[in-house]
């Protein structure tokens, strides 16, 4: 009970750090949000008087308006709210709508793909580690190339190849537009195809180059366990070769990939920033590159939030899986 309770403690402070620095930062940026608002409107042709001004600076979250305290106890209870502000670049859209849109595709796309490449890594690096020199410990030499790779250079070579030259896949895009889900019978089997489409060319960009890191480092620490002594008391034991793999070798060998495994997953949330450009993809990270090109700092402020809190909400799960699986890790 005092290690979950001190983890939580540590985590919620963490959370405030993250939240202040989500408000300041902005803050310290040159320019302001209100007046590339107002510029825009005024190029459109709206007249902007001293009313809409100040109308505006409300409605994007009291910037400019009474002392800076002031400002970040009416940030504190717009977040309490879910009021992330309003978007600029997508004026009059909020953000929290922008971000409910994004966040789908980011955590389908980018979620599973991390843990597919991390299981099937961790998978052949156990048995790499168990059998040293067979034919999947040979295969990680050839895995890391992917992964030496410039992650934008593989997407593209991937792009080329698979879609430009032989098309087989799509090239870009969440989705066909025609393949649109409506608004009154919601998804159907149409859309679904079509995004599985759109998501196998940035998935297989993901896996391809995360892989090999998941297997060296599995492969690694298996072959140090082995060499422990608790290992060879299970072996003379008389254990069967398979239990001594997945219950003394394997859980303590994994203990280390899943902290790493922790801050990827948390990471998922921002997206693979390279992949979603390369590929048009519609997610978080899609979403932030836009925001800072159009200066929309309010969008660029929620993105920085929900990717903060997803990293320590990522690290705090793996942090209490870990004081399971190794009670080592748990210091009374």
């Amino acid at each position: 009970m005092r290690f979950l309770l001190r983890k939580i403690v540590f985590y919620v402070v963490a959370l405030w750090a993250a939240v202040t620095l989500n408000f300041f930062i902005p803050r310290m940026m040159p320019g302001n949000p209100v007046d590339v608002l107002i510029s825009k409107m005024s190029a459109g042709g709206i007249p902007i008087s001293a009313d809409t001004r100040r109308n505006l600076e409300i409605e994007l979250g009291g910037i400019n308006q009474g002392s800076m305290a002031h400002q970040y106890w009416a940030y504190i209870v717009n977040l309490l709210h879910g009021n992330l502000g309003v978007s600029i670049s997508s004026y009059p859209q909020t953000v929290a709508a922008i971000i409910r849109q994004s966040l789908p595709w980011t955590l389908g796309l980018m979620g599973l793909s991390a843990i597919i490449a991390f299981l099937l890594g961790i998978t052949l690096g156990m048995f790499a580690g168990w059998k040293r020199g067979s034919f999947v410990d040979n295969v990680i030499p050839f895995a890391t190339i992917f992964q030496a790779v410039p992650y934008f250079w593989l997407a593209l070579i991937l792009l080329l190849f698979l879609s430009r030259q032989h098309q087989f896949l799509p090239f870009a895009g969440g989705y066909d537009y025609f393949a649109t889900p409506s608004i009154v019978i919601g998804f159907n089997e149409r859309f679904l195809l079509s995004a599985l489409q759109h998501a196998i060319l940035p998935a297989l960009t993901i896996v391809m180059s995360s892989i090999a890191g998941w297997m060296m480092g599995m492969r690694n620490m298996m072959v140090s366990t082995l060499s422990e002594d608790f290992i060879l008391t299970a072996q003379a034991k008389g254990l069967t070769p398979g239990r001594i793999r997945m219950r003394y070798a394997a859980r303590n060998a994994i203990v280390p990939s899943l902290s790493g495994f922790a801050i990827t997953l948390g990471f998922v949330v921002a997206g693979s920033l390279m992949t979603e450009l390369v590929f048009s993809y519609p997610g978080i990270g899609y979403q932030l590159m836009n925001s800072v090109l159009n200066n929309d700092y309010p969008l660029a402020q929620g993105c920085f939030l929900v990717i903060s809190i997803a990293v320590l909400a990522a690290n705090l799960i793996v942090d209490l899986l870990l004081g399971f699986i190794d009670p080592r890790t748990r210091v009374e």
